[in-house]
């Protein structure tokens, strides 16, 4: 029999501040995750859960105001691993995989929540990084302040320039939770806004008088279609660029440039679609491998990489070499790294119809 006395409840009391501290729920009996914080209420902001995961985020803000990428922003820290991120917030901050724009985002609403001016300065101090990381020419690059190189590039893959840029739109609207952002900071946000959407318009590209796609990253300067790591050629997205449609779809009351961008670059997606082959997980003596296998009922499927001109699809592994044929690159490429998907298909299929019905646009192709 457990006897409750003033030193049985000092137990209790113990275990179930550990229990607060670590995160663990009922439910998964396991920490939770940044993914799920991002969707948790004002409620659970407001517990001691929810500003433990506040406090990792302020914790992980560099001192230039952005965020590293790659990190469970809900794991809980010991004392030993935040005296090693005080020492590491000179680091540069980036956009790439979600950073920064996804901490704002939660950031935003855990002000809504909890009414923390840390927070809100926490805030604000990242909507300045990204004011001051946009180039003149309305994109950004990966890392900020510059690392040099490829990273350089104004950074539209893996959706990172596109996350900035609807959070832009959100600020600039004062839709809640940002309702909280300052009239300058909102003035801000949409030049930011309306200089991105410039950009985007003028990396588009163009092939035989065609409006088409967009490379994953475009010279900083240029504005040209850019490599980046040695399996990121030069090529138009099967990827990215439906992102980009959606920013341009954002435009109130769109110009005909805009009009022709977007019916430009779903059109383009429509043709580059493939029929008839499904990318399915096999068993080899190296380990799990994906395939490409022929199936005539297998819903339509896009390709990351095409090639410029002719539409190809393309697939490069880490030795840089370019080559018509998904089992031709190694097998920690294809298990690594998405290489087909179904991205463009609620854009093709909903997003695009709604939006032409929205302006009354006719003749959808």
């Amino acid at each position: 029999m457990f006897v409750i006395n003033n030193h049985n409840w000092t137990l209790l009391r113990r275990c179930f501040h550990i229990v607060a501290i670590l995160g663990i729920t009922a439910e998964s009996g396991s920490a939770i995750t940044w993914g799920q914080a991002q969707r948790k209420d004002a409620d659970w902001l407001r517990s001691i859960e929810g500003r433990r995961v506040i406090e990792n985020v302020l914790l992980y803000q560099s001192t230039s105001g952005g965020w590293p990428k790659n990190i469970d922003m809900a794991e809980p820290l010991s004392e030993a691993a935040k005296r090693r991120l005080a020492a590491r917030r000179a680091e540069p901050g980036t956009i790439d995989n979600g950073a920064t724009y996804t901490q704002l985002r939660f950031l935003a609403r855990a002000f809504a929540a909890t009414r923390d001016e840390r927070v809100r300065a926490a805030f604000e101090k990242g909507l300045d990084y990204l004011f001051e990381a946009q180039y003149d020419n309305g994109g950004w690059p990966i890392y900020f302040p510059l690392r040099g190189g490829y990273e350089n590039h104004i950074h539209f893959n893996d959706n990172s320039v596109s996350g900035v840029l609807m959070l832009m739109d959100d600020v600039a609207k004062s839709d809640k939770p940002f309702n909280f952002v300052d009239a300058e900071r909102r003035t801000r946000a949409a030049a930011a806004f309306d200089k991105a959407i410039n950009c985007i318009l003028k990396c588009q590209v163009v092939v035989d008088g065609r409006r088409t796609a967009w490379c994953a990253q475009h010279d900083e300067r240029t504005l040209a279609p850019a490599a980046a790591r040695n399996f990121e050629p030069v090529s138009l997205s099967g990827h990215e660029s439906v992102d980009l449609v959606r920013c341009l779809m954002r435009v109130d009351k769109p110009s005909t440039e805009i009009i022709a961008a977007v019916r430009g670059a779903v059109a383009w997606l429509e043709s580059v679609k493939i029929e008839g082959i499904r990318v399915v997980r096999i068993d080899t003596p190296d380990g799990d491998d994906l395939a490409v296998k022929e199936d005539p009922a297998a819903p339509a499927i896009w390709a990351r990489f095409y090639e410029i001109g002719t539409n190809r699809p393309i697939f490069t592994g880490r030795d840089k070499i370019v080559r018509y044929r998904y089992d031709q690159i190694e097998r920690e490429r294809r298990t690594n790294y998405a290489y087909y998907g179904n991205w463009p298909r609620k854009l093709i299929d909903k997003d695009y119809p709604a939006w032409a019905a929205q302006w009354k646009l006719e003749n959808l192709k």
